[in-house]
Formats: structure tokens, sequence, C-alpha cells
């Protein structure tokens, strides 16, 4: 009896620590189900956020910053010791003289200042830099945003389609059955099921590979799910050219970027010819532990002597000079660039916005009223159903091309974002009189 109830309690015990380890498991496994919601905004937040490329430049500015703290840094003192005027290497404990020193240097005052510009320099363009890639990061991630939506958009009317041509069937078949149509029309509208069902199966890898490329934008699995909850709408007037382009010359980080370096070469030019002239001091503290005396100490200036002033003039300080005017040959160019990139944004943004318009207001509502005509007539005989297919074929591309008009519309408007260097919105508002 006693055996019994301890076996009895014993599976008891062991039912409730596999229910308790099971409810542990649970919620990982939802943690790796979970679908994530989100907004594009929220998208381009996450992306420049936990993008891998922007942790790299991330990490590679930090990097910058610690070489200018080294740069500016003043060289640590030297602990010098010997045994002197040794009559034999055997006997190290008599050595008559038994110096030890401590040295050091300062260097000139003005080549730390020049040092620091030049740290400084270099973290504004790697700053600059980085404000560039995030910039990247969020177009890029916008454009795959639309991409999401766009290949849902298709899936969507493909499901519309399939609807069609199951519907078209079914009246297909109950006109053959009255034989009013030929068994063609019945082959014709099963073949047109058929295409919509594969063209389904397709839809279905576009979409896989739509979030996969959106995953691994904001540094997701590539396997996690995630719904897009914004909506593909045709976006508003785009603001004038010359506010966009003046903007682009003002704050894009490219041109920033040449301007800090603009600023190191010149710091860099200068610090070159200091080194080459000016002195550095020098200071010591020392004492003969093998004598009496006190502590002696030591200052004194460590000065270049150009004597084959020829060989900087040629070397090291044209050298400077030149790097100086190639960037600001580089500036011009990268003006000029900035400007060519803003007017090509702006004109593949504004007909992707046309095309849209066009395609919602004209296009798409005659294809509708065409295929709506067609279907109507053949229900009533006047109509093959070749012409109804037709008629379904140009509605569904008329559907498929407006969807994809409007991510065009969508991405080039992100990208336009981009060139600009600043919020559109913000342009918009300044630009109203």
């Amino acid at each position: 009896m006693r055996s019994s109830v301890t076996m009895l309690a014993l599976m008891l015990g062991l039912l409730s620590l596999s229910g308790a380890s099971s409810a542990q498991q649970r919620p990982a496994r939802l943690a790796v189900g979970d679908t994530l919601y989100l907004t594009r905004q929220q998208a381009i937040a996450l992306a420049v956020r936990a993008n891998p490329q922007i942790d790299i430049a991330r990490e590679q500015t930090l990097q910058v910053r610690a070489q200018r703290v080294q740069g500016i840094a003043i060289a640590d003192p030297v602990l010098t010791t010997s045994l002197d005027s040794l009559t034999t290497v055997r006997r190290l404990s008599g050595a008559p003289q038994r110096p030890i020193a401590l040295n050091g240097g300062i260097p000139f005052p003005d080549k730390l200042r020049l040092r620091n510009r030049v740290g400084n320099a270099n973290i504004e363009a790697s700053e600059s830099a980085l404000l560039l890639l995030q910039q990247q990061v969020a177009s890029q991630t916008g454009r795959l945003y639309d991409s999401v939506l766009v290949v849902r958009l298709h899936q969507r009317d493909l499901l519309q389609s399939r609807e069609f041509a199951t519907e078209f069937l079914k009246r297909t078949e109950a006109r053959f059955n009255a034989g009013s149509v030929p068994r063609l029309d019945v082959i014709k509208a099963q073949v047109d099921v058929a295409q919509a069902a594969n063209d389904l199966i397709a839809s279905a890898r576009d979409i896989a590979n739509a979030d996969a490329a959106l995953n691994r934008a904001l540094g997701r699995l590539l396997g996690a799910a995630l719904v897009a909850s914004d909506s593909l709408d045709v976006p508003t007037q785009l603001p004038a050219l010359d506010a966009i382009e003046a903007a682009a010359l003002r704050t894009r980080p490219e041109l920033r970027t040449i301007e800090a370096q603009q600023r190191g070469a010149k710091a860099t030019s200068a610090l070159v010819r200091e080194n080459a002239i000016l002195p550095d001091l020098t200071v010591g503290a020392g004492r003969d532990l093998a004598a009496t005396s006190g502590i002696v100490f030591t200052v004194g200036i460590a000065m270049p002597i150009p004597v084959f002033l020829w060989q900087h003039t040629r070397g090291d300080f044209a050298e400077t000079h030149h790097r100086e005017l190639e960037l600001a040959a580089t500036f011009r160019d990268a003006r000029a660039a900035v400007a060519q990139d803003v007017r090509a944004a702006y004109a593949t943004a504004d007909a992707a916005l046309r095309q849209a318009v066009f395609l919602r207001d004209a296009l798409l509502p005659a294809a509708r009223e065409a295929y709506r005509v067609s279907s109507v007539s053949y229900g009533l005989g006047g109509l093959s159903a070749l012409e109804v297919l037709d008629a379904r074929r140009t509605l569904l591309s008329a559907q498929s091309q407006y969807a994809t008009a409007l991510a065009a519309a969508n991405s080039s408007r992100s990208d336009l974002e981009r060139a600009a260097g600043a919020s559109l919105s913000t342009l918009s508002a300044r630009s109203i009189p």
C-alpha cells in the first residue's frame, strides 16, 4: 500500500515538473514566433538603430575619437638606468657609477592645438559619414517596406482575379450545359483559373523574399514574421526643386565630410611646418646612486634645423599643400554631384507621382468599367469568352501597374528625401508663400 502511494506521488511530481518545464518553454516559442507590426517610420527607426552596417560605422567613429585623444597625448616619461665605468662584467655590484634618470618631452604648445584641430576634423568627417550611412539605410528600408506592401497588393489583386476566374468558369459551364457556348470556352476558362493559381504561387515566393530583405535591414532573423501596418497611397505633391536643391547643398553629409577634411588638411599643413621649425621642450631628473650627490635636473630644447629646406618644400610641405588643393577640387565636384543627384531624384519622383495619379484616375477606372461591361454582356450572350478574359487580364494588368506605381512613387519620394538630406514635409512647409 505504501509503495503504491509512493509511486503515485512520484508520478504526480514528474507530471508537475514536466508541466512546469513546458510552461517555461512556451513563452520562448511564442517569442520566436511573435509577429512584428510596424509602420513605415517605425521600420526606418528600427533599421537605423539595429542595422549592422550602422554599428560598423558607429564603432569606426569611436575609433577616430580615440585616435584624437592619442594624437594630443603627451609622451610618457622614460626611466633609464645603467652601470657605468665597469672594468669587468663579472662584478656588476662594484660599478663606480650607477646613474638613473627620468626624461620626458613636452611638444610646442601650438603643435598640440593643431593636432587637436586635426583630430576634431577627423571626428566631424567620420560623424558625417555615419549620418550619410544612416540616411542611405533609411532610404533603403523605406524602399524595402514599400516592396513588402506592393507584393501583398499584387497578391490581393491575384486573389481577386482568381475569384473572378472561378466565377467566370462557373458561368461558362452553366452556359455550356445549356448549349449556348462551345466546349472551347470552358477549356479557356479552366486554363485561366489554373493561370491565376500559378500566379499566386509566384506571389507567395515574392512575399517571402520581400519579408526576408526587410528583416535583414531591420537586423532581425530572416524568417521572422512581420506585418506592414501602413498602406500604399498616392503621396502628396513635391516641393519646389530649387528649395530641395538649396537644402541639399546646405545639409548633405558628403559635403560636410569634405569640409571637415579641408579643415583637417589645413591644420595638417601648419603642423608639418611647425614640426620642421619649432622646438620642443625636454625635461629630466637624474642621480648617480653610487655617489653622494643629490638629484640633478635638466631642462632643454630639441630644435630641428631645416638645413635642407628644399627637401621640405618639395616633399612634406608640397604634399600637404596639394592635399588642400585636391580637397578643394573634390568639394566643387561634390557640389555638382549633389545638385545632379537632387535633379535626377526629383525627376524620378515627379514622373512616378504623375504615373500613379494617371493610373488611379484614368486607366484603372476604365479597365474596371471595361471588365464590368464585358462580364454583363457575356451574361446576356453578347460577347465571347475570349473578350471577357481579355478584359479581365487588362484589369489585372492595370491593378498591377497601379500597385507598382504606388510603390515607385513612395520609394522615389524616400530617395528624394535622401538626396535632399532633409524631410520633404519640412521643405514643403517652408516653400509655402
